[in-house]
């Protein structure tokens, strides 16, 4: 889940790659620091050795000063080692609800990416002139616009990761729940059309309330006769995001650095940051624990109600689900060392979902890491029991809807 150090371009009297593709300098060196989009997002720095300029803010004039000053010697690395860690834009990526308050900053930040060849934009209406927009990005992937049912079908021919963020947003005073009659059709629906189009496709559910919502998604696959649960992901990544934040802010800590595990689900007392796992190690009191927690689990309200009835946290949660995407891409691309939290079909507990930190690889979910649940203090364990019920009921909700519904294509 943390994401990796910054890479670090290093440049001495002379520089040999090892087999891990790091530069080892053979005399005094020093180190160009660049600190990009990637290093938060959850992409590791063995993968951005090689600066791209294609996929940077920088143009190409910018980059290659840069090399030219402070990379002489550097830039005579073998042509194939660098060939070898430069990612290679190859993936097909929709994101459902494209002309929303989350759709289109997440569309932004999954322009950036350099594993992107094709980014599908799907939306009720509005959508083509967000992709206009963003395909005067100089980054390496094509977007195309695809606007209401008739077109549903083609945005995701060929697709490798489908993101819906689709749905109405929070307003003040509403809840999660409040949200369930309105986004459980929508989730519905979309997710039938994944199955009839897409249905090799990692599923990344956005769409609130996550704890209803994914197990609809599940039915619709099972009544489609597509169901692999590996495939299917509730974002919650970020509720991780959140507790990073507050406890390196709280504990004083370098940001990149720190890993707080969340698990059980993404809605209020649900939702259970694990902050004796944090790494690097950190001491809490029992008031800094209350307070870190609470604050975790009712951040989006935090938002909601600072912005006043304007809208949710539809920034921050871009940019979480634009980590998950990274990561997922990653993953596809044969990354053997991605993990993430995520709300998943589970074993773990006696709930059929829940959210745990999982290692990912190219056919989805290859683990669920039960060691985050062993050796939990007594107020985590507690917490972990007084969230089973209400989760439970979110999740018969949600399997309820869908098996009293027709599923439409």
């Amino acid at each position: 889940m943390a994401a990796a150090s910054a890479a670090t371009f290093t440049v001495g009297t002379a520089a040999s790659p090892t087999q891990s593709g790091s530069l080892l300098p053979q005399s005094k060196p020093f180190a160009l620091r660049f600190n990009s989009f990637k290093n938060f997002c959850g992409l590791k720095a063995a993968s951005s050795v090689i600066s791209q300029s294609e996929s940077s803010f920088s143009g190409k004039e910018t980059i290659a000063a840069l090399r030219a000053s402070f990379a002489t010697k550097a830039q005579k690395v073998d042509q194939n080692l660098q060939h070898h860690l430069q990612p290679q834009a190859s993936f097909k990526v929709a994101v459902l609800g494209a002309a929303g308050g989350i759709g289109q900053p997440l569309a932004l930040l999954i322009k950036m990416s350099p594993l992107v060849s094709d980014l599908h934009l799907y939306d009720v209406a509005n959508v083509k002139g967000v992709a206009a927009d963003l395909s005067h990005c100089n980054t390496p992937s094509q977007v195309h616009a695809f606007t209401g049912a008739s077109e549903l079908a083609n945005s995701l021919k060929g697709v490798n990761v489908v993101v819906i963020p689709a749905g109405v947003p929070r307003k003040p005073g509403m809840t999660r729940d409040d949200l369930f009659n309105i986004n459980a059709g929508i989730v519905r629906d979309l997710v039938a059309a994944v199955a009839d189009n897409c249905p090799d496709a990692f599923i990344h559910i956005i769409s609130n309330p996550v704890n209803s919502t994914v197990p609809i998604a599940a039915e619709v696959l099972k009544q489609k006769g597509v169901y692999d649960p590996k495939k299917l992901f509730g974002v919650t990544t970020l509720d991780v995001v959140r507790a990073n934040t507050f406890v390196a802010q709280r504990k004083n800590l370098k940001l990149i650095d720190v890993d707080v595990p969340v698990i059980g689900g993404h809605a209020g007392i649900t939702i259970l940051p694990l902050l004796s796992k944090t790494k690097p190690s950190v001491s809490f009191t029992d008031e800094e624990i209350e307070e870190l927690t609470v604050r975790i689990q009712n951040a989006g309200t935090e938002v909601v109600e600072a912005k006043a009835g304007a809208g949710s946290a539809t920034l921050s949660m871009a940019y979480a689900a634009a980590r998950f995407v990274e990561s997922s891409l990653r993953a596809l691309d044969g990354d053997g060392d991605v993990y993430e939290c995520s709300y998943v079909q589970s074993d773990l507990t006696e709930l059929p979902f829940f959210a745990s930190r999982v290692k990912i690889g190219r056919k989805g979910v290859e683990a669920l890491i039960s060691s985050d649940l062993q050796g939990l203090t007594e107020y985590e364990q507690k917490a972990l029991e007084a969230l089973k019920p209400e989760l439970k009921a979110s999740i018969e909700k949600g399997i309820s809807f869908a098996q009293k519904q027709t599923v439409t294509a």
